[in-house]
């Protein structure tokens, strides 16, 4: 591996960028390395490993037991990667991505490293941006005391760190039952875990058990769930949730089965699930379909992970939750298309080394669609019932503005929307809104978020200063354009 400490480190072009070192983009990386590529991994975090493994060779958090044995697996993904001749730029942002017009068939792309900016080329891109947590606007999650699972997940891992006083873990997913063993084993005052996962969902998913019983989650979940039951206090059914206080959170209310309940507490941690993030793929002009089971959109990708630019590859969780093992081996997979469209491989030697791969990835999604369909989220948490909850954040934009707006004044979806309203024009671009503000038009209007849409996305996907624009080298043919 070879570090980038600086912008001017980086080449003019390379075979391969690739955009995110979690465990999908280190493996793809390291894989198309291996193949004779070159290769730049770019990142935005100081240290590889991404969500999953975040802080993996950094984390102050030294006994074992508490991030658990999944976590430190991501240690040989990491070291596979520092083993190979790819690049890589850590705290690096890539904002944009466009077809270089100069030569035809490949990229130019927009990044930044301590604040300076360059455009560099690439043959072919793979986007490895994992998931995102699902949105969870509830009444009061503004408030300073409340975060998400994830953000929660992050300080622990990255610092060490867990929070003060009392906590209370409300939302559904698998991620509940970890983040609570993590947290308690670090020691942390937990209150309660408040399930929000609808009853009926159970005989929804009824018809996936079977392959649930012959996968590997089977094992891992009824370890993680009995261990927290064992120690925590579970609340299932909960219908409802409020986070209340004057300035600061100082109690979490409830409602289960007809009766309320309330929990003093100074946290409160979000988490419903997790969805593809999308806003690269979908700024880069990627087609993407609804999943229906998954409940989000996901980036339409072919058996090599191919997206419908050509070019432009979606490895890991970014093209539809799998977990982080099957990230791992989707991005190794994209790395073989990638050098095969590159003409490293002819289309038989990549079959017959992707071969055992695809194997194993088979096995590692045998079960998924039960997870899937068991923590698909209650319609009432997808689409905030009361009208002065907010919804996007930036803004300051609250459900019954949207709901008004759409029946109202006929906004038919989220990009009118946002002409209207401004939800989605804020710093998060739309990543901690988007889904939300599409199942409130859908309600109102009586049709499916399919039907709606989502936001369509321009760069830069993420924010650059003026400064750094304006000190990026200048071409003749530049000049030429605005100098007259």
């Amino acid at each position: 591996m070879t570090p980038i400490a600086s912008i001017e480190q980086l080449v003019e072009s390379y075979d391969l960028l690739v955009v995110g070192a979690g465990p999908a983009g280190l493996s793809a990386a390291a894989r198309a390395a291996e193949l004779g590529l070159s290769v730049l991994l770019a990142d935005e975090n100081p240290a590889p490993g991404g969500q999953i493994y975040r802080a993996v060779t950094t984390t102050p958090v030294k006994n074992r037991a508490i991030l658990g044995d999944d976590y430190w697996r991501g240690a040989d993904i990491v070291a596979r990667f520092e083993r190979s001749k790819g690049a890589y730029a850590p705290r690096c942002t890539v904002w944009s991505i466009g077809p270089d017009e100069t030569a035809p068939g490949t990229f130019e792309l927009g990044l930044s490293v301590d604040g300076k900016a360059r455009i560099i080329g690439a043959k072919q891109v793979i986007l490895a941006t994992g998931a995102q947590e699902r949105p969870f606007p509830i009444p009061g999650w503004t408030l300073p005391g409340v975060m998400t699972a994830g953000a929660a997940q992050i300080a622990l891992k990255s610092a060490g760190a867990i929070p003060s006083g009392r906590t209370v873990i409300a939302g559904c997913g698998p991620l509940l039952y970890l983040l609570a063993g993590q947290l308690a084993a670090a020691g942390c005052q937990i209150a309660a875990v408040l399930d929000t996962t609808p009853s009926a969902n159970w005989s929804k998913s009824l018809g996936a058990i079977p392959d649930f019983l012959r996968s590997p989650y089977l094992a891992k979940g009824l370890k993680l769930m009995l261990a927290a039951r064992r120690k925590l206090r579970f609340v299932s059914g909960v219908t409802s949730l409020t986070a209340t206080g004057e300035g600061k959170l100082a109690t979490v209310q409830f409602e289960q089965g007809g009766r309320t309940g309330t929990i003093a507490c100074e946290t409160l941690l979000l988490h419903q699930g997790v969805i593809p993030s999308v806003n690269f793929s979908n700024a880069a002009g990627c087609a993407h379909d609804f999943d229906g089971e998954q409940h989000a959109w996901v980036p339409r990708v072919d058996a090599w992970f191919a997206s419908t630019v050509p070019g432009i590859a979606i490895a890991g969780d970014g093209a539809g939750i799998g977990g982080a093992e099957s990230a791992a081996l989707r991005g190794e997979i994209a790395a073989f298309g990638a050098a095969s469209r590159l003409g490293k491989l002819n289309e038989a030697e990549r079959d017959r080394q992707a071969a055992p791969i695809r194997a194993e990835l088979e096995k590692k999604l045998r079960g998924r669609r039960f997870l899937d369909l068991l923590y698909k989220p209650a319609p009432q948490f997808l689409a905030p019932p009361k009208d002065e909850t907010i919804v996007c954040r930036c803004e300051e934009v609250t459900a019954g503005q949207i709901r008004d707006a759409a029946s109202r004044l006929g906004v038919t979806g989220p990009n009118q929307m946002k002409a209207f309203l401004r939800c989605g024009m804020g710093p998060c671009q739309g990543r901690l809104c988007g889904p939300t503000v599409v199942e409130l038009i859908a309600e109102t209007r009586g049709i499916t978020p399919a039907e709606t849409g989502y936001y369509r996305l321009r760069p830069p996907v993420k924010p650059v200063t003026l400064a750094e624009l304006a000190a990026l080298p200048q071409t003749e043919a530049s000049v030429k354009a605005v100098v007259r």
